[in-house]
């Protein structure tokens, strides 16, 4: 028993217990749930063990995906088939579900958010401010490839970045407030202030929109309708700035 104590603490805690099998080599036995738990006496490592469980189902299934709240959030999404999902019901955070950008990115498509890669290594990185998806990847600052130079030289890509970042900063700017009124809620005569958050929130998906609008326009200049797309956008604005 010690020895499987040991072996199976090693392979849970390398994450790697999921399809670990009997340590004999002529053995293909997989040790169930219900003999790991009668092994294992350590709770912490019996947690590490569900979750792991949890994890290796949700990734099996196509139609569940993990919430990807930068900030943080462990809510398992059921994928509705539409390319975006629902707010999450713990924080209210929208994914995306056909790719790998960390919310949904609507009228932009999944190509647009996905486009910027370096022409050496192929790494993938923010189309906003350039810097790697994961800070694991070592070798992205040392890279010598000239990263989207000729972009970087044109002066239309610099005036919708620019627009991007403006709107990105103005959401944060509309959450931060938001934050604030929500703490001024407890106070007396103060819970009439539920209208303001209303607006903050309808300011949050606003600016989203248009910042993802930026993106959509950029790379979609020569289409028919792209007319139809600026009239909204700036009627969009034209509201949300006075709002």
């Amino acid at each position: 028993q010690p020895c499987w104590s040991e072996y199976l603490t090693t392979r849970i805690e390398q994450n790697m217990v999921v399809n670990c099998t009997c340590p004999i080599s002529d053995c293909h036995a997989q040790p169930t749930t219900a003999f790991i738990c009668s092994i294992v006496s350590s709770e912490e490592i019996i947690a590490k063990y569900e979750k792991a469980l949890l994890r290796g189902y949700v990734e099996c299934c196509s139609n569940l995906t993990w919430c990807t709240n930068p900030q943080g959030c462990d809510q398992i999404l059921l994928k509705d088939g539409f390319g975006y999902g629902a707010a999450c019901s713990k924080c209210s955070w929208i994914s995306c579900f056909n790719c790998n950008f960390p919310e949904a990115h609507y009228p932009a498509s999944c190509s647009h958010m996905s486009h910027m890669t370096c022409a050496k290594c192929n790494h993938g990185f923010c189309w906003r401010c350039l810097k790697p998806w994961r800070p694991t990847h070592k070798d992205y600052y040392n890279c010598s490839a000239m990263v989207s130079k000729a972009a970087w030289q044109e002066k239309r890509f610099q005036d919708y970045n620019e627009r991007c970042t403006f709107h990105h900063h103005a959401r944060e700017f509309a959450m931060n407030l938001r934050n604030s009124i929500s703490s001024l809620r407890g106070m007396p005569k103060m819970r009439t202030l539920t209208f303001v958050l209303d607006a903050c929130k309808v300011l949050e998906q606003a600016r989203k929109v248009l910042a993802y609008s930026c993106v959509y326009s950029y790379y979609n200049q020569d289409t028919e309708s792209m007319d139809i797309v600026k009239e909204q956008t700036e009627s969009l604005e034209l509201h949300t700035n006075a709002l």
